[in-house]
């Protein structure tokens, strides 16, 4: 796969989505859980797609269950809980596994594309971050404890990129 573009999700309620829909815009690419430490993390996602939507960034929010069982609900549960407690609109995925055998095919990507501390492939925890420019390329990947807004810089950069 040359591209984020090269891939197909699917929303939180089943919809396939062919991520080339997102072709041109800058991506927050995100594994969330309901019941972390890093929860909160959805009230920032959730500000840096208001301040920066409409000049190109588009927030994916993938929910996984792997690390502690911290994401068991459904979709429904998983969606009624995010927009109640931190108001989030921004597109939530389909649950996924992002390591192991079973990890979607983007999360197999991206973790090739952009290893972790000491090469590692594999996703530490919840809310890991990967920030894709406008060419469908991932710049950065970021720690679950890097809170959103300390992205708000490397955004910036990527939404001004040609």
């Amino acid at each position: 796969m040359g591209s984020i573009y090269d891939f197909e999700v699917r929303r939180i309620d089943g919809t396939p989505v062919a991520l080339a829909d997102y072709r041109g815009r800058v991506l927050l690419v995100v594994n969330t859980a309901s019941a972390c430490g890093f929860t909160p993390q959805f009230a920032g996602l959730q500000e840096l797609h208001r301040a920066y939507a409409a000049r190109g960034l588009a927030v994916l929010g993938f929910p996984c269950n792997q690390f502690g069982a911290q994401d068991p609900g459904s979709g429904t549960e998983i969606l009624d809980f995010c927009q109640r407690n931190y108001g989030v609109d921004f597109p939530m995925m389909e649950k996924i596994d992002v390591n192991g055998p079973q990890a979607a095919p983007l999360y197999q990507w991206l973790v090739e594309q952009v290893p972790g501390i000491l090469g590692t492939k594999a996703i530490k925890w919840n809310f890991t971050k990967f920030l894709i420019g406008r060419s469908g390329q991932v710049l950065h990947r970021y720690a679950p404890q890097d809170k959103p807004a300390a992205l708000a810089t490397d955004i910036e950069a990527a939404l001004a990129a040609a």
